[in-house]
C-alpha cells in the first residue's frame, strides 16, 4: 500500500495524550497499553502497522499465520486501548498506529 493510499484511508490522527504526572494514574495507563501488547501477535501488528504506516485488515492477515477473524480481535483489542485507529471504506478496513499513545506508551515506559 502506497503512502497516498494509507492517507486516504486512515482517519486523521488524534491530538497526543499528556504524559500523566501522578505516579499512579501513569501505572494505570502503562498497565492498559502493556495489556494491549501482551500477545506475540498484537506486537506483530503494530511493528507491521508502524513499518508500513498503514494496512488493510486483509494484508495483515496474509502475513501472520492467523484467520482474519483473529487478526480482527487482535485489532479490536488495540483500537479498544487507542493504541490503533481504524477506518471502514467499503469492502475494506484500515488501520493506522496512533502516533501520540505509541509516544505516551514510549514516555511511560522511559519514566520507569
Amino acid at each position: 500500500m502506497s503512502e497516498r493510499d494509507t492517507a486516504t484511508c486512515c482517519p486523521p490522527a488524534k491530538a497526543p495524550p499528556p504524559l500523566p504526572t501522578d505516579e499512579r494514574e501513569a501505572d494505570v495507563q502503562l498497565a492498559r497499553l502493556a495489556k494491549a501488547l501482551g500477545h506475540p501477535a498484537r506486537v506483530a501488528i503494530v511493528r507491521r502497522l508502524l513499518r508500513e504506516g498503514g494496512c488493510i485488515v486483509g494484508d495483515i492477515a496474509g502475513e501472520l499465520p492467523l484467520a482474519q477473524s483473529t487478526v480482527s480481535q487482535h485489532l479490536r483489542q488495540l483500537k479498544d486501548a487507542g493504541l490503533v485507529r481504524g477506518e471502514v471504506d467499503g469492502p475494506r478496513v484500515c488501520y493506522c498506529v496512533e502516533p501520540g499513545v505509541v509516544a505516551l506508551l514510549k514516555a511511560l515506559v522511559e519514566a520507569l
